[in-house]
């Protein structure tokens, strides 16, 4: 069956749902390959790459050539589910020579998996009825995937992956017109979206080789920007802010380049850039910047780097970038600075299919609820929602317990175990973002509202 959708999950999700799971044993399915590979088809183990001497691409290259003959007996994890096995692999190999493509071509490894599972009749079976993506997570884990580490944290963390797929594609099943992926959103919702996909790679790293995993998220996306698939060596600005956009499934409204200045001309083509640098953005905007600006006027000179708007509070704007001193991490400018060269300003409202939520605050771009689960980006909190001074803290995963709607200080968050945070306190609204793990467990039975430039 042809593939359909804006990016490799949703294509995966339509296929699978096609080919007849349940939209829980869809999400649980892909909760797995995720964890395996993150969704991308060429994923050669890491722990293989040094080991082999190829990055992802080379090894698929090497392969399909001919020029690399021991894919099956290897060992190396390779594709979505990361197979393994030599009689897997070799049954893969077979199966893709056979349909004359290649073992990283997404389709075919689809084809392949279903192939596969209709051989574990009752897990098969499973999927197709499953009504809580929680069950249908453990049970690909302990039958098909069997990692090594099958405890309760994997169990969880996994079915985690999952839900946030039911969430953001099952939601097509509830007769609302579906938002990217079927999803219904609100326009803040889906900015949340865009800044919470960039808040999760803040860390990787050139260094580590953490980066890649960004890279071959762009290089999997299809077709390539100029036809180029982008090296691990190369400057990977523009690659990190595209990935950011295929993993949110928004590539419709958010070109994906490489280069800099390529990619203002293709958010000019879309009529979503803004040339003002006095213009204040908001959350899930793109700003360029141009290192040679002099800080007089407009500048339209040429764009070196850009980055991701995080939030803006009073005319201090954070922005997340890739490629900041050869990792991803925080920016701040002030509106209106120096060295802004403009705006792409995605045209979210286009997406949006939903009226913001009623019964919860709105909170940078994002609705919440007691009880959720969020990303604390601040460094401060205070001992009551009015409070005119507070006490410094630390960033990092917490919980709402409660909401002030309309307060200075409207959340009420306590940090999580093991999340980095110490916050202990009511919290300003700029300084939260959503999480893709909230909730981790909902039953499926019952619909829930709510991835330096070349020139």
């Amino acid at each position: 069956m042809a593939l359909t959708g804006n990016s490799n999950e949703e294509r995966i999700w339509n296929y699978l749902r096609s080919a007849g799971l349940s939209a829980c044993g869809a999400a649980g399915l892909m909760g797995n390959l995720y964890a395996e590979s993150g969704l991308i088809p060429t994923n050669l183990q890491n722990s293989y790459e040094k080991k082999l001497g190829y990055t992802d691409a080379e090894y698929t290259a090497a392969v399909d050539s001919g020029a690399y003959t021991n894919f099956a007996g290897d060992a190396a994890g390779y594709g979505l589910a990361q197979w393994t096995y030599s009689t897997r692999k070799a049954n893969l190999h077979i199966f893709a020579k056979s349909a004359g493509k290649s073992i990283g071509d997404l389709e075919t490894q689809l084809a392949f998996l279903i192939k596969e599972l209709s051989g574990y009749a009752s897990l098969f079976a499973s999927l197709k009825t499953a009504t809580s993506v929680r069950a249908a997570s453990d049970r690909v884990l302990l039958e098909f995937e069997r990692p090594a580490d099958q405890s309760e944290a994997v169990k969880v963390k996994r079915a985690g992956f999952g839900q946030k797929y039911y969430d953001k594609y099952a939601g097509a099943a509830s007769g609302a017109a579906p938002a990217p992926g079927g999803k219904s959103m609100t326009e803040n919702e889906l900015r949340s979206e865009v800044v919470s996909i960039a808040v999760s790679y803040l860390g990787c790293k050139e260094s580590d080789g953490s980066h890649k995993k960004i890279i071959d998220l762009y290089n999997s996306h299809k077709p390539l920007a100029r036809g180029y698939p982008v090296k691990y060596t190369d400057a990977w600005c523009s690659t990190f802010a595209s990935a950011v956009a295929i993993k949110a499934g928004l590539t419709d409204i958010i070109p994906t380049e490489c280069g800099c200045e390529k990619h203002i001309q293709l958010f000019k083509a879309l009529g979503s850039w803004q040339e003002n640098d006095a213009y204040v953005p908001k959350p899930a905007d793109y700003v360029f910047y141009d290192w040679d600006d002099n800080g007089v006027g407009d500048c339209t000179g040429s764009a070196d780097h850009v980055g991701i708007v995080e939030k803006v509070v009073g005319n201090t704007i954070t922005v997340i970038e890739g490629n900041y001193s050869n990792a991803v991490k925080r920016r701040s400018l002030q509106v209106n600075g120096r060295y802004i060269r403009g705006y792409g300003v995605p045209k979210y409202a286009s997406k949006a299919t939903a009226n913001s939520t009623t019964g919860a605050a709105t909170v940078a771009g994002a609705a919440f609820a007691v009880g959720d689960k969020v990303n604390f980006i601040g460094s401060t909190h205070y001992t009551s929602s009015t409070a005119a001074s507070g006490v410094s803290c630390k960033p990092g995963t917490a919980k709402v317990t409660a909401i002030a709607a309309g307060a200075k200080h409207p959340y009420h968050l306590i940090k999580e175990a093991g999340g980095g945070s110490s916050v202990y306190g009511w919290v300003d609204a700029a300084d939260i973002v959503g999480r893709a793990d909230n909730p981790v467990a909902v039953a499926c039975a019952k619909l829930t509202r709510l991835g330096g430039a070349i020139k």
